[in-house]
């Protein structure tokens, strides 16, 4: 239901009740005994005039308070006038507007206009886009009334993010999924009827490959909305020892063949609330990253402590080709690549960081990464502790670093 018609229903309401509360007082109580004396019932005249008046002063005080309490209650704002254009109400939402200070002036501008409109007996709506940052979308529109008009304004911010989001998403997973798929055409095309075995196992070789890389796309994506979605997901006490030391399994084998160490420095006290396979996932697709952007002999660090406030911090660090400056803010977006061409190399899907900050998101926490160009890259996970400890091995650096916060 939008938010228009949440206002219409909510009024409805209310004409429903004044009407039915007029009803009940059109509704005298049967006059008095014959035996009463007149005099005694003209004395007693004036006195229930009163109360009924006092009575019915407070029920319509009441229904008002109803009614503004619902209206304020509703995700969105209302702006009531009267005949000659004078606003007789507006909710919270409706006066956090009209007492802005920055770009949302334009959306009080647009209320002001439209209330003109809705005295004037015109339904006009219009749309107010905010460039920010951040970018916010409003949807104002005008709605006539008998003895006025009212104004009801929709925050479309999240809606219009959300279709920018499913429009990428589309537009992504058509491409990745292209590139293999129209490899793997090619090729079959390619090896049919050819009669060199070495150029056969050539070719069959670069199809493997190919199916493979669509593969781990559609496991990625797999994975992504499952911890997106969070359907499955259990929470209990985990030992912060035992998810890297799973995650540091399922690498050693691209480790090695990468020629890369993983050395892992976590005390097996810690523990965190969290779902287990969410967060070996996660921990899986840092150590994933840094073992991929990492030079042959180098060693990637894994290393965990407690803050001074009480949080988990886990940091992978490497020492590989580190990311530029200008990519520190993307990086974490579905099927960002700093270097595509290395990601080609590699087989990287672009979903890897994605993945682990839904991760962060879904345990309250926040993944953040201090780089060095050249120099290597360290990536934070931050998640609420449930026991103490220090780290036996922390990744530093002399050099100044840039740094990014991704907020969850």
């Amino acid at each position: 239901m939008t938010v228009l018609n949440v206002v219409l229903v909510v009024l409805a309401a209310a004409a429903l009740g004044t009407a039915l509360f007029a009803l009940r007082q059109t509704r005298r109580p049967d006059p008095p005994p014959a035996e009463h004396h007149p005099a005694v019932a003209a004395a007693s005249a004036p006195a229930e005039a009163a109360a009924v008046a006092v009575d019915q002063t407070g029920r319509a005080n009441q229904l008002v308070g109803h009614l503004s309490a619902a209206l304020d209650r509703i995700p969105g704002g209302v702006v009531v006038c009267d005949a000659s254009g004078g606003v007789v109400f507006r909710n919270v939402m409706a006066r956090r507007l009209a007492e802005a200070r920055d770009s949302q002036v334009l959306v009080a501008a647009a209320v002001q206009d439209l209330l003109v409109e809705a005295v004037a007996g015109r339904s006009v709506q219009r749309e107010v886009e905010l460039f920010g940052p951040p970018s916010q979308s409003y949807l104002v529109q005008s709605v006539p009334l008998g003895d006025g008009g009212l104004v009801v304004i929709e925050d479309q911010t999240q809606d219009r993010r959300t279709d920018t989001v499913r429009r990428d998403f589309v537009a992504n997973i058509s491409h990745e999924l292209k590139t293999p798929i129209g490899a793997l055409g090619l090729l079959a095309e390619t090896i049919r009827g050819e009669e060199d075995s070495e150029i056969v196992d050539r070719l069959a070789s670069r199809m493997i490959a190919e199916s493979d890389r669509a593969s781990r796309t559609v496991d990625d994506l797999l994975e992504l909305t499952r911890i997106e979605f969070g359907d499955d997901t259990e929470f209990s006490e985990v030992s912060v020892y035992a998810v890297v030391a799973e995650a540091e399994s399922r690498i050693s084998a691209a480790a090695e063949q990468a020629g890369v160490a993983v050395q892992v420095g976590v005390p097996a006290q810690l523990t965190v609330a969290g779902d287990r396979r969410q967060l070996v996932s996660a921990v899986f697709n840092l150590l994933d990253n840094a073992v991929k952007y990492s030079p042959r002999g180098s060693d990637v660090v894994v290393s965990a402590e407690v803050s001074t406030t009480g949080r988990l911090r886990l940091d992978v660090s490497d020492a590989g080709v580190g990311i530029p400056q200008r990519d520190l803010d993307r990086i974490f977006e579905r099927f960002y690549r700093v270097d595509r061409a290395r990601s080609r190399e590699t087989g990287g899907t672009g979903l890897g960081l994605a993945i682990v900050r839904h991760v962060a998101s879904n345990h309250r926490g926040e993944v953040t990464v201090a780089s060095i160009e050249g120099s290597g890259s360290t990536f934070t996970l931050s998640l609420p502790s449930v026991s103490g400890g220090h780290s036996a091995a922390t990744a530093s650096t002399d050099q100044p670093t840039s740094e990014l916060r991704m907020s969850t």
